[in-house]
Protein backbone atom coordinates (compact mmCIF):
# COMPACT_ATOMS: atom_id res chain seq x y z
CA UNK A 1 0.00 0.00 0.00
CA UNK A 2 2.78 2.44 0.96
CA UNK A 3 4.74 1.57 -2.15
CA UNK A 4 1.71 2.30 -4.31
CA UNK A 5 1.23 5.70 -2.63
CA UNK A 6 4.92 6.54 -3.08
CA UNK A 7 4.72 5.57 -6.77
CA UNK A 8 1.62 7.75 -7.19
CA UNK A 9 3.31 10.71 -5.51
CA UNK A 10 6.36 10.37 -7.74
CA UNK A 11 4.16 10.31 -10.83
CA UNK A 12 2.34 13.45 -9.71
CA UNK A 13 5.64 15.25 -9.07
CA UNK A 14 6.75 14.23 -12.57
CA UNK A 15 3.50 15.66 -13.96
CA UNK A 16 4.25 19.02 -12.35
CA UNK A 17 7.80 18.93 -13.68
CA UNK A 18 6.58 18.25 -17.22
CA UNK A 19 4.00 21.04 -16.83
CA UNK A 20 6.95 23.34 -16.12
CA UNK A 21 8.64 22.13 -19.32
CA UNK A 22 5.40 22.72 -21.24
CA UNK A 23 5.25 26.27 -19.90
CA UNK A 24 8.85 26.99 -20.83
CA UNK A 25 8.49 25.69 -24.39
CA UNK A 26 5.05 27.23 -24.90
CA UNK A 27 6.26 30.58 -23.59
CA UNK A 28 9.26 30.50 -25.92
CA UNK A 29 7.14 29.60 -28.95
CA UNK A 30 4.54 32.21 -27.97
CA UNK A 31 7.20 34.91 -27.65
CA UNK A 32 8.74 34.09 -31.04
CA UNK A 33 5.27 34.01 -32.60
CA UNK A 34 4.35 37.42 -31.18
CA UNK A 35 7.66 39.04 -32.16
CA UNK A 36 7.47 37.67 -35.70
CA UNK A 37 3.86 38.76 -36.06
CA UNK A 38 4.73 42.26 -34.82
CA UNK A 39 7.40 42.55 -37.53
CA UNK A 40 4.96 41.38 -40.19
CA UNK A 41 2.30 43.82 -38.96
CA UNK A 42 4.82 46.67 -39.10
CA UNK A 43 5.75 45.75 -42.68
CA UNK A 44 2.07 45.47 -43.70
CA UNK A 45 1.23 48.83 -42.15
CA UNK A 46 4.07 50.44 -44.08
CA UNK A 47 2.75 48.91 -47.32
CA UNK A 48 -0.74 50.25 -46.67
CA UNK A 49 0.60 53.64 -45.67
CA UNK A 50 2.61 53.90 -48.89
CA UNK A 51 -0.33 52.64 -50.92
CA UNK A 52 -2.76 55.16 -49.46
CA UNK A 53 -0.41 58.13 -50.00
CA UNK A 54 0.96 57.20 -53.43
CA UNK A 55 -0.54 56.73 -56.87
CA UNK A 56 -2.92 53.97 -57.88
CA UNK A 57 -0.11 51.74 -59.12
CA UNK A 58 1.30 51.45 -55.58
CA UNK A 59 -1.94 49.85 -54.39
CA UNK A 60 -0.81 46.63 -56.04
CA UNK A 61 1.63 45.87 -53.22
CA UNK A 62 -0.84 45.68 -50.30
CA UNK A 63 -3.25 43.79 -52.58
CA UNK A 64 -0.58 41.21 -53.48
CA UNK A 65 0.50 40.98 -49.84
CA UNK A 66 -3.05 40.16 -48.73
CA UNK A 67 -3.69 37.68 -51.55
CA UNK A 68 -0.41 35.82 -50.93
CA UNK A 69 -1.06 35.70 -47.18
CA UNK A 70 -4.59 34.32 -47.43
CA UNK A 71 -3.77 31.88 -50.26
CA UNK A 72 -0.67 30.48 -48.53
CA UNK A 73 -2.49 30.01 -45.22
CA UNK A 74 -5.39 28.23 -46.94
CA UNK A 75 -3.07 25.98 -48.94
CA UNK A 76 -1.04 24.89 -45.91
CA UNK A 77 -4.11 24.12 -43.81
CA UNK A 78 -6.12 22.31 -46.46
CA UNK A 79 -3.14 20.35 -47.79
CA UNK A 80 -1.42 19.28 -44.57
CA UNK A 81 -3.51 19.87 -41.41
CA UNK A 82 -7.24 20.72 -41.72
CA UNK A 83 -7.55 20.74 -37.92
CA UNK A 84 -5.27 23.80 -37.84
CA UNK A 85 -7.97 26.02 -39.35
CA UNK A 86 -9.84 28.51 -37.19
CA UNK A 87 -8.88 29.12 -33.59
CA UNK A 88 -8.29 25.47 -32.70
CA UNK A 89 -9.85 25.76 -29.23
CA UNK A 90 -12.68 23.40 -30.13
CA UNK A 91 -10.10 20.96 -31.52
CA UNK A 92 -8.37 20.94 -28.13
CA UNK A 93 -11.66 20.29 -26.36
CA UNK A 94 -12.31 17.41 -28.75
CA UNK A 95 -8.82 16.03 -28.10
CA UNK A 96 -9.41 16.18 -24.33
CA UNK A 97 -12.58 14.15 -24.89
CA UNK A 98 -10.57 11.78 -27.14
CA UNK A 99 -12.97 12.45 -30.01
CA UNK A 100 -10.47 14.41 -32.12
CA UNK A 101 -6.90 13.48 -33.08
CA UNK A 102 -3.93 15.53 -31.91
CA UNK A 103 -1.27 15.25 -34.60
CA UNK A 104 1.29 17.59 -33.10
CA UNK A 105 3.97 16.73 -35.67
CA UNK A 106 1.75 18.24 -38.37
CA UNK A 107 -0.13 20.89 -36.41
CA UNK A 108 2.83 22.60 -34.76
CA UNK A 109 4.66 23.69 -37.94
CA UNK A 110 1.51 24.25 -40.01
CA UNK A 111 -0.37 26.24 -37.37
CA UNK A 112 2.68 28.41 -36.66
CA UNK A 113 3.54 29.23 -40.27
CA UNK A 114 -0.01 29.42 -41.65
CA UNK A 115 -1.11 31.69 -38.79
CA UNK A 116 1.68 34.15 -39.57
CA UNK A 117 0.41 34.35 -43.15
CA UNK A 118 -3.29 34.63 -42.22
CA UNK A 119 -2.88 37.12 -39.38
CA UNK A 120 -0.21 39.03 -41.27
CA UNK A 121 -2.48 39.42 -44.30
CA UNK A 122 -4.73 41.81 -42.39
CA UNK A 123 -7.65 39.47 -41.72
CA UNK A 124 -9.57 40.25 -38.54
CA UNK A 125 -8.23 37.33 -36.52
CA UNK A 126 -6.42 37.04 -33.19
CA UNK A 127 -3.13 35.47 -32.14
CA UNK A 128 -4.61 33.80 -29.05
CA UNK A 129 -6.29 30.94 -30.95
CA UNK A 130 -3.06 29.87 -32.65
CA UNK A 131 -1.00 30.18 -29.44
CA UNK A 132 -3.55 28.15 -27.47
CA UNK A 133 -3.58 25.36 -30.06
CA UNK A 134 0.21 25.47 -30.47
CA UNK A 135 0.79 25.27 -26.72
CA UNK A 136 -1.76 22.49 -26.24
CA UNK A 137 0.00 20.47 -28.93
CA UNK A 138 3.29 21.17 -27.16
CA UNK A 139 1.71 19.55 -24.09
CA UNK A 140 0.93 16.47 -26.18
CA UNK A 141 4.45 16.56 -27.66
CA UNK A 142 6.09 16.61 -24.21
CA UNK A 143 3.88 13.74 -23.10
CA UNK A 144 4.85 11.64 -26.14
CA UNK A 145 8.58 12.49 -26.14
CA UNK A 146 9.00 11.58 -22.48
CA UNK A 147 6.73 8.54 -22.87
CA UNK A 148 4.35 9.50 -20.10
CA UNK A 149 1.27 7.33 -19.41
CA UNK A 150 -1.89 8.17 -21.35
CA UNK A 151 -3.67 9.32 -18.20
CA UNK A 152 -1.30 12.33 -18.13
CA UNK A 153 -2.40 13.43 -21.60
CA UNK A 154 -5.42 15.44 -20.42
CA UNK A 155 -3.48 17.36 -17.78
CA UNK A 156 -0.51 18.25 -20.02
CA UNK A 157 -2.67 19.27 -22.98
CA UNK A 158 -4.79 21.42 -20.65
CA UNK A 159 -1.63 22.90 -19.14
CA UNK A 160 -0.51 23.79 -22.65
CA UNK A 161 -3.84 25.49 -23.42
CA UNK A 162 -3.51 27.63 -20.27
CA UNK A 163 0.07 28.50 -21.19
CA UNK A 164 -1.02 29.47 -24.69
CA UNK A 165 -3.58 32.03 -23.55
CA UNK A 166 -1.18 33.37 -20.93
CA UNK A 167 1.56 33.91 -23.51
CA UNK A 168 -0.81 35.55 -26.01
CA UNK A 169 -2.06 38.28 -23.68
CA UNK A 170 0.36 38.43 -20.72
CA UNK A 171 -2.58 37.06 -18.74
CA UNK A 172 -1.57 34.02 -16.63
CA UNK A 173 -4.63 34.06 -14.38
CA UNK A 174 -6.93 34.23 -17.42
CA UNK A 175 -5.13 31.19 -18.84
CA UNK A 176 -5.87 29.20 -15.68
CA UNK A 177 -9.49 30.34 -15.47
CA UNK A 178 -10.01 29.67 -19.19
CA UNK A 179 -9.20 25.98 -18.80
CA UNK A 180 -11.24 25.56 -15.62
CA UNK A 181 -14.26 27.48 -16.93
CA UNK A 182 -14.40 27.09 -20.70
CA UNK A 183 -13.01 23.54 -20.79
CA UNK A 184 -14.72 22.35 -17.59
CA UNK A 185 -16.55 19.55 -19.39
CA UNK A 186 -13.32 18.30 -20.96
CA UNK A 187 -10.64 19.05 -18.37
CA UNK A 188 -10.17 16.29 -15.73
CA UNK A 189 -10.22 18.29 -12.56
CA UNK A 190 -8.09 17.28 -9.57
CA UNK A 191 -5.53 18.90 -7.31
CA UNK A 192 -2.49 18.02 -9.41
CA UNK A 193 -4.07 18.83 -12.78
CA UNK A 194 -5.00 22.30 -11.49
CA UNK A 195 -1.47 22.72 -10.14
CA UNK A 196 -0.15 21.70 -13.57
CA UNK A 197 -2.11 24.37 -15.45
CA UNK A 198 -1.05 26.96 -12.87
CA UNK A 199 2.62 26.07 -13.27
CA UNK A 200 2.47 26.01 -17.08
CA UNK A 201 0.53 29.28 -17.31
CA UNK A 202 2.79 31.12 -14.88
CA UNK A 203 5.96 29.80 -16.49
CA UNK A 204 4.84 30.71 -20.01
CA UNK A 205 3.92 34.21 -18.87
CA UNK A 206 7.33 34.61 -17.20
CA UNK A 207 9.13 33.61 -20.40
CA UNK A 208 7.06 36.02 -22.53
CA UNK A 209 7.48 38.92 -20.10
CA UNK A 210 11.24 38.29 -19.90
CA UNK A 211 11.43 38.24 -23.70
CA UNK A 212 8.93 40.87 -24.82
CA UNK A 213 8.16 42.95 -21.74
CA UNK A 214 5.78 43.06 -18.79
CA UNK A 215 3.55 45.97 -19.88
CA UNK A 216 -0.20 45.38 -20.17
CA UNK A 217 -1.23 44.43 -23.69
CA UNK A 218 -3.67 47.36 -23.82
CA UNK A 219 -2.26 50.66 -22.62
CA UNK A 220 -5.01 52.83 -21.15
CA UNK A 221 -6.06 54.86 -18.13
CA UNK A 222 -6.14 52.93 -14.85
CA UNK A 223 -9.36 53.93 -13.11
CA UNK A 224 -9.43 54.07 -9.32
CA UNK A 225 -13.16 53.62 -8.76
CA UNK A 226 -16.63 53.94 -10.25
CA UNK A 227 -19.78 55.50 -8.86
CA UNK A 228 -21.94 52.96 -7.02
CA UNK A 229 -25.04 54.87 -8.08
CA UNK A 230 -24.07 54.33 -11.71
CA UNK A 231 -23.72 50.55 -11.58
CA UNK A 232 -27.16 50.13 -13.18
CA UNK A 233 -25.60 51.39 -16.43
CA UNK A 234 -23.48 48.22 -16.52
CA UNK A 235 -26.66 46.15 -16.34
CA UNK A 236 -27.92 48.02 -19.40
CA UNK A 237 -24.58 47.41 -21.11
CA UNK A 238 -24.74 43.69 -20.26
CA UNK A 239 -28.25 43.48 -21.76
CA UNK A 240 -26.97 45.02 -24.99
CA UNK A 241 -24.10 42.52 -25.16
CA UNK A 242 -26.45 39.59 -24.63
CA UNK A 243 -28.06 40.48 -27.96
CA UNK A 244 -24.73 41.24 -29.65
CA UNK A 245 -23.34 37.87 -28.52
CA UNK A 246 -26.37 36.03 -29.85
CA UNK A 247 -26.13 37.81 -33.20
CA UNK A 248 -22.37 37.23 -33.47
CA UNK A 249 -22.59 33.49 -32.79
CA UNK A 250 -25.56 32.98 -35.12
CA UNK A 251 -23.86 34.89 -37.94
CA UNK A 252 -20.58 33.02 -37.42
CA UNK A 253 -22.24 29.61 -37.69
CA UNK A 254 -24.31 30.72 -40.71
CA UNK A 255 -21.12 31.94 -42.40
CA UNK A 256 -19.31 28.66 -41.72
CA UNK A 257 -22.27 26.68 -43.07
CA UNK A 258 -22.42 28.91 -46.14
CA UNK A 259 -18.68 28.63 -46.79
CA UNK A 260 -18.93 24.82 -47.01
CA UNK A 261 -20.67 25.19 -50.38
CA UNK A 262 -17.56 26.90 -51.73
CA UNK A 263 -15.05 24.39 -50.38
CA UNK A 264 -14.26 23.09 -53.87
CA UNK A 265 -13.41 26.51 -55.29
CA UNK A 266 -9.67 26.71 -56.12
CA UNK A 267 -7.62 28.17 -53.26
CA UNK A 268 -6.13 30.90 -55.43
CA UNK A 269 -9.62 32.14 -56.38
CA UNK A 270 -10.61 32.35 -52.71
CA UNK A 271 -7.31 34.03 -51.91
CA UNK A 272 -7.80 36.67 -54.62
CA UNK A 273 -11.40 37.37 -53.55
CA UNK A 274 -10.65 37.61 -49.81
CA UNK A 275 -7.33 39.41 -50.31
CA UNK A 276 -8.91 42.04 -52.55
CA UNK A 277 -11.65 42.81 -50.02
CA UNK A 278 -9.22 43.11 -47.10
CA UNK A 279 -6.68 45.14 -49.08
CA UNK A 280 -9.18 47.63 -50.50
CA UNK A 281 -10.78 48.22 -47.10
CA UNK A 282 -7.34 48.46 -45.49
CA UNK A 283 -6.14 51.07 -47.97
CA UNK A 284 -9.23 53.22 -47.45
CA UNK A 285 -9.74 52.61 -43.71
CA UNK A 286 -6.74 50.98 -41.94
CA UNK A 287 -8.67 50.81 -38.65
CA UNK A 288 -11.12 48.34 -40.20
CA UNK A 289 -8.63 45.48 -40.64
CA UNK A 290 -6.16 43.51 -38.51
CA UNK A 291 -6.48 41.96 -35.07
CA UNK A 292 -7.51 45.27 -33.55
CA UNK A 293 -4.76 46.45 -31.19
CA UNK A 294 -4.01 49.60 -33.21
CA UNK A 295 -7.73 50.26 -33.55
CA UNK A 296 -8.21 49.88 -29.79
CA UNK A 297 -5.49 52.47 -29.13
CA UNK A 298 -7.12 54.97 -31.50
CA UNK A 299 -10.60 54.38 -30.04
CA UNK A 300 -9.33 54.90 -26.50
CA UNK A 301 -7.64 58.12 -27.65
CA UNK A 302 -11.02 59.48 -28.81
CA UNK A 303 -9.81 59.58 -32.41
CA UNK A 304 -13.24 58.87 -33.92
CA UNK A 305 -16.69 60.48 -33.98
CA UNK A 306 -19.77 58.66 -32.69
CA UNK A 307 -20.94 58.06 -36.24
CA UNK A 308 -17.64 56.50 -37.25
CA UNK A 309 -17.62 54.32 -34.09
CA UNK A 310 -20.98 52.87 -35.15
CA UNK A 311 -19.68 52.16 -38.66
CA UNK A 312 -16.42 50.79 -37.24
CA UNK A 313 -18.29 48.39 -34.96
CA UNK A 314 -20.60 47.08 -37.69
CA UNK A 315 -17.88 46.68 -40.33
CA UNK A 316 -15.36 45.05 -37.98
CA UNK A 317 -18.00 42.67 -36.65
CA UNK A 318 -18.95 41.54 -40.15
CA UNK A 319 -15.33 41.36 -41.31
CA UNK A 320 -14.28 39.32 -38.27
CA UNK A 321 -17.02 36.78 -39.03
CA UNK A 322 -16.05 36.84 -42.71
CA UNK A 323 -12.37 36.33 -41.83
CA UNK A 324 -13.07 33.33 -39.59
CA UNK A 325 -15.36 31.86 -42.24
CA UNK A 326 -12.51 31.66 -44.76
CA UNK A 327 -11.08 28.67 -42.87
CA UNK A 328 -7.59 30.07 -42.29
CA UNK A 329 -5.96 29.83 -38.83
CA UNK A 330 -6.76 32.57 -36.36
CA UNK A 331 -8.68 33.27 -33.17
CA UNK A 332 -11.74 35.36 -32.35
CA UNK A 333 -10.67 36.68 -28.93
CA UNK A 334 -8.74 39.76 -30.12
CA UNK A 335 -11.37 40.86 -32.69
CA UNK A 336 -14.05 40.38 -30.02
CA UNK A 337 -12.12 42.44 -27.49
CA UNK A 338 -11.71 45.20 -30.09
CA UNK A 339 -15.47 45.14 -30.69
CA UNK A 340 -15.98 45.38 -26.94
CA UNK A 341 -13.77 48.45 -26.68
CA UNK A 342 -15.43 50.14 -29.67
CA UNK A 343 -18.98 49.50 -28.46
CA UNK A 344 -18.09 50.26 -24.85
CA UNK A 345 -16.64 53.65 -25.79
CA UNK A 346 -19.66 54.28 -28.00
CA UNK A 347 -22.00 53.51 -25.09
CA UNK A 348 -19.95 55.65 -22.71
CA UNK A 349 -19.88 58.63 -25.05
CA UNK A 350 -23.65 58.40 -25.55
CA UNK A 351 -24.64 58.15 -21.86
CA UNK A 352 -22.05 60.58 -20.44
CA UNK A 353 -23.90 63.78 -21.49
CA UNK A 354 -27.09 62.48 -19.87
CA UNK A 355 -25.47 61.19 -16.66
CA UNK A 356 -22.29 63.26 -16.21
CA UNK A 357 -22.31 62.70 -12.46
CA UNK A 358 -22.38 58.90 -12.96
CA UNK A 359 -19.91 58.53 -15.84
CA UNK A 360 -16.48 59.88 -14.94
CA UNK A 361 -14.92 58.62 -18.18
CA UNK A 362 -16.36 56.64 -21.13
CA UNK A 363 -13.29 54.40 -20.98
CA UNK A 364 -14.75 52.51 -18.01
CA UNK A 365 -17.35 51.08 -20.39
CA UNK A 366 -14.62 50.06 -22.86
CA UNK A 367 -13.19 47.74 -20.21
CA UNK A 368 -16.65 46.44 -19.35
CA UNK A 369 -17.28 45.99 -23.07
CA UNK A 370 -14.29 43.68 -23.44
CA UNK A 371 -15.56 41.45 -20.66
CA UNK A 372 -19.23 41.68 -21.66
CA UNK A 373 -18.86 40.70 -25.31
CA UNK A 374 -16.53 37.84 -24.37
CA UNK A 375 -19.04 36.57 -21.79
CA UNK A 376 -21.92 36.65 -24.24
CA UNK A 377 -20.15 34.90 -27.14
CA UNK A 378 -17.79 32.43 -25.50
CA UNK A 379 -20.10 32.17 -22.44
CA UNK A 380 -17.08 32.23 -20.12
CA UNK A 381 -17.83 35.11 -17.77
CA UNK A 382 -14.92 34.67 -15.38
CA UNK A 383 -12.41 34.38 -18.20
CA UNK A 384 -13.75 37.52 -19.85
CA UNK A 385 -13.60 39.42 -16.57
CA UNK A 386 -10.06 38.35 -15.75
CA UNK A 387 -8.84 38.96 -19.31
CA UNK A 388 -10.17 42.52 -19.30
CA UNK A 389 -8.56 43.23 -15.93
CA UNK A 390 -5.16 41.66 -16.74
CA UNK A 391 -4.93 43.22 -20.20
CA UNK A 392 -5.63 46.74 -18.90
CA UNK A 393 -4.43 46.56 -15.26
CA UNK A 394 -7.82 47.94 -14.15
CA UNK A 395 -8.24 45.85 -11.01
CA UNK A 396 -10.59 48.43 -9.42
CA UNK A 397 -13.14 47.66 -12.16
CA UNK A 398 -13.97 44.16 -10.91
CA UNK A 399 -17.42 45.01 -9.49
CA UNK A 400 -18.84 46.65 -12.65
CA UNK A 401 -17.25 43.88 -14.73
CA UNK A 402 -19.03 41.27 -12.64
CA UNK A 403 -22.35 43.02 -13.21
CA UNK A 404 -21.74 43.32 -16.97
CA UNK A 405 -20.57 39.75 -17.53
CA UNK A 406 -23.23 38.09 -15.38
CA UNK A 407 -25.97 40.07 -17.09
CA UNK A 408 -24.60 39.43 -20.58
CA UNK A 409 -24.00 35.69 -20.15
CA UNK A 410 -27.24 34.98 -18.26
CA UNK A 411 -29.56 36.86 -20.60
CA UNK A 412 -27.89 35.58 -23.77
CA UNK A 413 -28.28 32.04 -22.41
CA UNK A 414 -31.98 32.69 -21.79
CA UNK A 415 -32.24 33.87 -25.39
CA UNK A 416 -30.95 30.48 -26.53
CA UNK A 417 -27.35 31.41 -27.32
CA UNK A 418 -24.96 28.47 -27.09
CA UNK A 419 -21.23 28.72 -26.18
CA UNK A 420 -19.44 29.23 -29.48
CA UNK A 421 -16.71 26.63 -28.97
CA UNK A 422 -19.20 23.93 -28.01
CA UNK A 423 -21.09 24.74 -31.20
CA UNK A 424 -17.92 24.62 -33.29
CA UNK A 425 -16.88 21.26 -31.79
CA UNK A 426 -20.32 19.80 -32.46
CA UNK A 427 -20.13 20.97 -36.09
CA UNK A 428 -16.66 19.48 -36.51
CA UNK A 429 -17.71 16.11 -35.11
CA UNK A 430 -20.79 16.03 -37.33
CA UNK A 431 -18.81 16.96 -40.44
CA UNK A 432 -16.16 14.30 -39.80
CA UNK A 433 -18.64 11.54 -38.96
CA UNK A 434 -18.20 8.53 -41.30
CA UNK A 435 -20.78 8.41 -44.08
CA UNK A 436 -23.12 5.41 -44.10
Amino acid sequence: MNQRLIKTDIQQVKLLFFALIVGLVAGGVGAVFRLTLTSIDFFRNRLYDIGSKSGFIMHIWPVLFAIIGVSTALFLVKKFAPEASGSGVHEIEGALDETRPMRWKRVLPIKFIASLFSLGSGLLLGREGPTIQLAANIGKMIKDIFKQPDNENNALVSAGAAAGLASAFNAPFAGIIFVIEEMHGHFRFNFYSVAAIMIASGTADFVVRATIGASPVIQMTVFTSTSLSGLWLFIVLGLLYSVVGLAYNKLLVLTLNFSRYFSKIPIIVVGIFVGLIIAIIGILFPEMIGGGYTTISKVLAHSFSLKFLIILFIVRMLLSIFSYGTGVPGGIFAPLLALGVISGMLFGNIVQPYFPELVSHPGIFAIAGMAGIFASTVRASLTGLVLAVEMTSNYEMILPLIITTVTASTVTSMLGNQPIYSTLLKRTLENTKPKD
